[in-house]
């Protein structure tokens, strides 16, 4: 365990080689992996590498991949020296990959064998410096370049320029240096602090500041092992995972967890009416979700000790089963520009909807609060908030309070132990016909947890509130299929038909003539009947979710109108709906 402070990523990467040199670092699962001192010594001869193909003292380096051992030697090779990591989500367009590499002015990137698709003729031309972050072999290099030499990094120096990819649209570089990530790191080894026989199973895309600082550089300082999935992480490869590297650490989103428990045990509660009646109680409840956590930890491995999540708010109705199940939850708020955590709660300090309290070395305050509620947006001092946006600078002050606070755009309150409560995205509100705060991510809680619906998305169009959904898939598929089973019979029976009267047409032309047209025209008609029956089940099942959402919000967040959204939602690298994509 460590809680070191930490003044630059050389001293971090240092410090683990000499103090945990022959612990696993990072890994495939049953694959390739690095020691700590092997770690290192990987990132050096990268390194060199660079310095061989003319690659300098604060030059941008971009890093393209999904996550594996190579992609945290490629970040080293850079931070530990004072050339610049620009890490590029795998889900970024070509579009947006060209403009980020263009904004960022850089020359050269790693690239893995399975995303090297997105590097246009275009992008590859504006490059002087291709690597293949599989093998680290050159993909593409300058004729007779000059080596130079690079120095070591100081605390003031600009370590990663992370763009985001926000809800509201428009990606922005994120300046962190040394030491705003090394802040960050002395903070979130106070809160959680490490050992060397954690075991962490990697989830979330390296490139995104929620797995860089915490996925990254947290289990670094205390000499733990981290195992990526080599593949795309399907529930079944997933489970695989779980039960061969059986982690005491995972970080996850809120779309994961709360998909398993709609999917996998919500279901369990539901489907007899005996054990739907005993979870109707408190105390059956209770009963019931503390067995099905027991069982839910040994799908885990048996052996979690801290499930972090973060990056969007937890359903409550999801919480409140993960704290009945005692099943070892953490609550993380933050952002890139903080790099991320501003406030964070491991399990035995959760507190139901609550991030938890401000974490070390950060000030938080509520500025411009409501006389009524308390509630206000929350702004941000700390040595872990970014030095500006990179190449913007009206981006940067309007991001800044005149004192200097940074502004979340969050809106939240504090209770009176110094617990934070968010309440949804300044952007997001909706201002009501009376001046009311209206909050869509709690009336989306809402909706999302109606059986039917798989997400939603709330906005307002003419004064009206106007809920977008996306229905459940497997829900669904039992009424198409129905559907599919009659249209089926249909067609049989039609197909009969024909052939009988292609047989027997000649001999009974006459008569067959007018039977066909009046038969063809009951089946067309009982097709659209079926059709129609179908689709009044979809409207009653809006009509469903209308009614039980409007009994459950206050008077002023009652929905008017449902959507039904034919596709998911598009999303970003944290699974937060991008907003912006579906205004009105």
């Amino acid at each position: 365990m460590s809680t070191k402070e930490f003044k630059t990523l050389k001293e971090l990467i240092n410090y683990s080689s000499e103090n945990y040199a022959n612990n696993i670092s990072f890994s495939f699962i049953d694959g390739d992996f690095y020691t700590y001192s092997q770690l290192q010594q990987k990132s050096d001869e990268i390194s060199r590498l660079l310095s061989e193909n003319g690659i300098g003292d604060y030059q941008k380096v971009a890093i393209l991949s999904q996550n594996m051992p190579n992609w945290v030697v490629a970040f080293f090779s850079v931070v530990s020296t004072t050339r610049v990591a620009v890490p590029l989500l795998p889900d970024f367009s070509e579009h947006e990959i060209k403009n980020i590499i263009d904004h960022s002015e850089s020359k050269v990137i790693f690239v893995s064998q399975r995303l090297k698709y997105k590097l246009t003729p275009e992008i590859l031309e504006s490059l002087d410096l291709v690597i293949c972050i599989d093998t680290f072999e050159l993909i593409k290099a300058k004729e007779n370049p000059n080596q130079i030499s690079v120095s070591e990094p100081k605390p003031d120096d600009l370590a990663s320029i992370i763009y985001t990819s926000g809800t509201t649209g428009g990606s922005k570089g994120v300046m962190h240096t040394h030491k705003t990530l090394c802040a960050h790191l002395y903070a979130a080894c106070l809160l959680r602090p490490g050992f060397e026989w954690d075991i962490w199973l990697s989830l979330l895309p390296l490139s995104h500041t929620f797995e860089n600082s915490l996925g990254m550089l947290l289990p670094m300082a205390s000499g733990s092992s981290v195992y990526h999935i080599e593949k795309a992480p399907t529930p079944s490869i997933l489970l695989k995972a779980l039960k061969e590297v059986r982690p005491t650490t995972m970080l996850s989103v809120p779309l994961i967890i709360e998909k398993i428990y709609r999917s996998s045990i919500l279901p369990k509660f539901t489907s007899k009416k005996s054990v739907q009646k005993i979870y109707k109680t408190t105390l059956g409840r209770k009963l019931l979700n503390y067995l099905a956590g027991k069982k839910l930890k040994e799908t885990f491995g048996g052996r979690l000790r801290f499930f972090g999540i973060g990056g969007a708010k937890l359903d409550p109705e999801v919480e409140r089963f993960l704290y009945e199940a005692k099943f070892p939850y953490g609550i993380g708020y933050g952002l890139t520009e903080s790099a991320p955590l501003l406030a964070g709660a491991v399990p035995h300090m959760v507190k139901w909807q609550s991030t938890g309290p401000v974490v070390h070395g950060v000030t938080l305050k509520i500025n411009n609060p409501n006389p009524e509620t308390g509630e206000g947006e929350i702004v941000a001092k700390g040595p872990n908030i970014m030095v500006g946006y990179y190449k913007n600078p009206e981006a940067t002050k309007e991001a800044f309070t005149e004192d200097g606070w940074f502004r979340t755009k969050d809106l939240g309150i504090f209770d009176k132990k110094g617990r934070l409560y968010i309440k949804g995205r300044l952007n997001n509100m909706i201002l009501g016909p009376s001046g009311e705060n209206i909050y869509p991510e709690e009336i989306e809680s809402v909706i999302n947890a109606h059986a039917m619906v798989a997400e939603s998305l709330v906005t307002q169009s003419k004064g009206k509130l106007i809920a977008r959904i996306y229905f459940n898939p497997d829900k669904l598929k039992a009424l198409a299929e129905a559907k599919e089973e009659v249209l089926a019979s249909y067609y049989q029976t039609k197909e009969s038909f024909m052939k009988s009267y292609e047989e027997k047409k000649e001999e009974l032309i006459t008569s067959y003539e007018e039977k066909k047209e009046e038969l063809l025209h009951s089946y067309d008609e009982k097709k659209e009947e079926m059709l129609k029956a179908f689709n009044q089940k979809i409207e009653q099942i809006k009509q469903d979710i209308t009614k039980y959402v409007n009994e459950r919000v206050n008077k002023f967040s009652k929905i008017s109108v449902i959507i039904d959204n034919k596709e998911q939602f598009e999303k970003t690298a944290t699974h937060k709906i991008k907003r912006y994509k579906y205004k009105d």
